[in-house]
């Protein structure tokens, strides 16, 4: 059997190739990124000493989420993630709204991560830095998903040198002090779940797994195998850096922390160390920026070919074997973000469309049938609750702003049902 084609002649499915360890470090490269850079400080602001129980919390969350996804990336292992479960388990409107919510909501993370790769690199010019990193990426992505999953393979190994140096260098430091690790001793509970919502944003990456299901090979047992690998790394991962940093710092000045690594490492007696870590920093934001761009442009092929972005978007390169449509259109519309936007508007958006899009996936594993590998009905309950606690926990003008945004990708939805309702005899 031929394989389907678009309008245009050519080929539109993916080919299945990548193993159990490619879609952990694609995993690895969308969680272990720049949130980890940025994000202890914001948290720490907002939770005080309440920090680690933020972290836990996020992380309770996002293993309910992966739980859920894995099951259902296993069940339909297509691109597009909750995009395709809201649609095949809660009908056409859930799934797009996922698919929404996903596309516009990590397109403001890719030019995020973009900015945070300016701001490293030549802070004077980080718009400039941001495009030219786009661009870069968009062609390394352009080339082929396994030439990507190599590079992140690298980029992850750097990133967790650096991550390893600072907590060393903290652990064995005069400097440190476990009385700073006073779990909970001024944190409240809407800073805890503040601190949750803003962690989880760095936990998301995992959802890269699912969204690659189409090019992953036998995706039954490789997609439930990776996800939680890559969550379980990650998250001891943060937690280490997170109790090192603390131990430095403190909560009170992690949470006023411009760089808190590079500050922790000052602190901690290693100076040489902080030019690292401002490299490392930058780094990490590539390797987010460039399977952020990788899991955006899955998801865009896949409404394309449902025809809820425009169907030209659904061609897959002949020779690469990749969406080379989808990843030019996100690749030029995150440029242009990136060259005009605010990174901290940009973040806080990204953070209410990623819980929403988890809210639908956990509402979608609640459909699955015990034959189908349904999980235990508890976990997408508090995944479910989680993202809409963790979503409305965030600061007002985020939540204002993703809801507006969702409202009218509900209208546009709508609008365009009522249209083709018109033209049915």
């Amino acid at each position: 059997m031929s394989k389907p084609t678009t309008a245009t002649g050519l080929p539109d499915e993916l080919r299945r190739r990548l193993g159990v360890s490619d879609a952990v470090v694609i995993g690895l490269g969308s969680m272990i990124g720049a949130g980890i850079f940025a994000a202890l400080a914001p948290a720490a602001h907002a939770a005080g000493s309440g920090l680690l129980l933020g972290l836990a919390l996020a992380a309770v969350v996002a293993y309910c989420n992966a739980t859920s996804s894995a099951r259902l990336a296993a069940r339909h292992p297509a691109s597009g993630g909750t995009y395709v479960y809201g649609r095949e388990r809660l009908g056409e409107f859930w799934g797009y709204l996922a698919g929404w919510a996903f596309v516009v909501g990590k397109t403001a993370s890719c030019a995020a991560m973009a900015l945070t790769v300016g701001s490293y690199v030549w802070p004077g010019h980080a718009h400039a830095v941001a495009v030219a990193a786009v661009v870069a990426l968009t062609a390394v992505n352009y080339a082929g998903v396994r030439k990507s999953a190599w590079l992140t393979r690298a980029i992850v190994a750097a990133v967790l040198a650096v991550l390893a140096a600072v907590v060393v260098a903290a652990l064995t430091s005069g400097s440190t002090d476990a009385a700073r690790l006073d779990v909970g001793s001024d944190a409240t509970v809407g800073g805890v779940l503040q601190a949750a919502g803003l962690l989880f944003f760095a936990f998301a990456g995992y959802a890269r797994i699912a969204t690659l299901g189409e090019e992953v090979r036998d995706p039954e047992r490789t997609i439930p195998r990776a996800i939680p690998l890559a969550l379980g790394i990650t998250l001891v991962v943060y937690a280490v850096v997170a109790i090192a940093v603390l131990m430095v710092l403190g909560p009170g000045r992690l949470a006023d922390a411009t760089a808190p690594l590079a500050d922790a490492a000052r602190a901690a007696g290693a100076d040489w160390l902080a030019p690292v870590v401002r490299v490392g920093a930058a780094v990490a934001a590539l390797g987010s920026l460039l399977t952020l761009i990788l899991g955006v442009s899955r998801t865009t092929l896949a409404m394309a070919r449902d025809r809820h972005l425009p169907h030209a978007l659904a061609a897959v390169h002949p020779k690469f074997q990749v969406p080379h449509r989808a990843e030019l259109a996100v690749g030029v519309l995150v440029a242009v973000i990136a060259a005009t936007a605010d990174v901290r508007g940009a973040i806080g958006f990204s953070s209410f469309g990623v819980l929403a899009y988890y809210a639908i996936a956990n509402a979608s594993a609640w459909t699955l049938t015990p034959q189908e590998g349904r999980p235990h009905r508890l976990i997408p309950v508090v995944g479910l609750v989680g993202c809409l606690v963790l979503a409305f926990a965030l600061p007002l003008t985020s939540v204002i702003s993703g809801a507006a945004v969702l409202a009218v990708g509900a209208a546009a939805y709508g609008i365009r049902r009522a249209m083709a309702a018109q033209r049915q005899p």
